[in-house]
């Protein structure tokens, strides 16, 4: 994600206010995409880490979903250390910001998998685990992108992110 370009637009839709007039469809989408992203690295990663162990469902879940919310972690943490902060309150800063958007979206994108017939049990090798992956991810994009928005417009989230470009 490039945080520059969402700071500047974060400052063109508010007037520089730290997010609390209200935020943008476009912004709230890429922070959601964002976290996202570090949610399917961690959730495939674990996926694959647990079926190559041999280890049943519940194991392999809980492996990916504290995996999402490492990657997820990351990927902002690089952005706000990058700018020069110290990493005790990058850390902080990241925690206030992804919490939870990651939250909703390992809700939704595991109760969809959970809840899909077939779709725990299915091997990488076959197209129901990787078709109910993305549909799982896209919804949970869909459901994580209002609750972004309605952060970002509260100077929550990751307007507080911005606050560090």
């Amino acid at each position: 994600m490039d945080h520059a370009h969402v700071h500047e637009e974060h400052h063109q839709h508010h007037g520089g206010d730290g997010g609390r007039g209200g935020a943008s469809w476009a912004m709230a989408a890429r922070a959601t995409l964002h976290c996202l992203t570090g949610c399917a690295v961690g959730e495939v990663l674990g996926m694959v880490i647990g079926t190559a162990l041999g280890w049943g469902n519940v194991p392999t879940m809980i492996l990916a979903i504290a995996l999402a919310f490492f990657f997820g972690y990351a990927l902002t943490l690089r952005g706000i250390l990058a700018a020069g902060v110290d990493l005790r309150t990058a850390v902080r800063v990241a925690l206030a910001a992804d919490t939870l958007s990651i939250a909703v979206m390992e809700l939704i994108d595991n109760g969809v998998i959970a809840l899909w017939p077939g779709a725990m049990d299915a091997h990488l090798s076959e197209a129901l685990f990787w078709i109910a992956l993305a549909i799982s991810l896209a919804l949970a994009f869909v459901v994580t992108t209002p609750v972004n928005k309605w952060m970002i417009g509260r100077g929550k989230g990751h307007a507080v992110v911005h606050r560090y470009h």
